[in-house]
């Protein structure tokens, strides 16, 4: 079993691209990270990004991507994507009517457009989950398992988020074991879950996930990245990626 490289997904610090997207992912490679996940491109053209990306020796790893860009702007994210060498494209969200019963075909139908696309320039698409994919049903199914059982590994893998998964009630080790083989990409994310049951994000080590578990069944199921991802930083975002990277240097690497 090879070591995963280690990634962010640049939503941690969508305020500091907002002010300065070149200088912050400068910031991100002086601390350690070998890849990095995006979630825009802070106004840079294809060629631009690649060459910035070759400067920096950061990988990659792949963007997420919304519905309405999958199903509008397709042709624009496969461009920035192939320029940049990227492996993956996820969508990272679906709304209460795009994944409703009656809405659920349709959406997986976008979905399998988009992944044949993509595989003609060699990248793979994925989903991302939050919570409401495990507390959800559909057809009498957690919708987590319903949306991917509608879809082969092939068209649409599993970018699992293990906070997200912990939080909707389910045993991250559990999926991750359930999926192996489907799941490239861990999002590695800790959290505590606060007197009014609200899930709060805190840095690598600092919350109730057993990560250590999480990184030996994520090596085991096949995943080539983890994934820092902080939806909300109690500190400094780039202090925060700069905690939880100490964390993975004493835990893993």
């Amino acid at each position: 079993m090879g070591r995963m490289g280690i990634g962010l997904q640049m939503y941690t610090l969508r305020d500091e691209t907002a002010r300065d997207f070149p200088g912050t992912l400068r910031k991100v490679a002086a601390l350690g990270y070998e890849g990095v996940e995006f979630a825009g491109y802070g106004g840079m053209t294809p060629p631009q990004l690649k060459n910035l990306l070759e400067e920096l020796q950061l990988r990659a790893i792949g963007s997420h991507v919304s519905v309405s860009d999958l199903k509008d702007r397709l042709e624009e994210v496969v461009e920035m994507n192939a320029a940049i060498g990227a492996s993956y494209v996820v969508c990272p969200y679906l709304t209460v009517e795009q994944r409703s019963e009656g809405a659920l075909a349709d959406t997986v139908s976008l979905f399998q457009k988009a992944s044949r696309e993509l595989a003609k320039h060699g990248i793979r698409f994925g989903y991302h989950n939050h919570d409401f994919e495990l507390t959800e049903t559909v057809g009498g199914e957690r919708l987590f398992d319903r949306l991917f059982g509608m879809m082969s590994n092939e068209e649409c893998f599993v970018e699992m988020d293990v906070c997200w998964v912990h939080h909707g009630g389910q045993d991250p080790l559990e999926y991750i074991r359930k999926y192996a083989g489907r799941v490239p990409l861990i999002h590695l994310k800790d959290m505590r879950t606060l007197e009014d049951g609200k899930a709060q994000t805190v840095e690598l080590g600092q919350g109730e996930i057993d990560l250590p578990a999480v990184i030996s069944a994520a090596g085991s199921a096949g995943a080539e990245w983890l994934i820092v991802e902080q939806d909300h930083c109690q500190n400094p975002p780039l202090e925060s990626i700069e905690t939880s990277m100490r964390w993975l240097k004493t835990n893993y690497l």
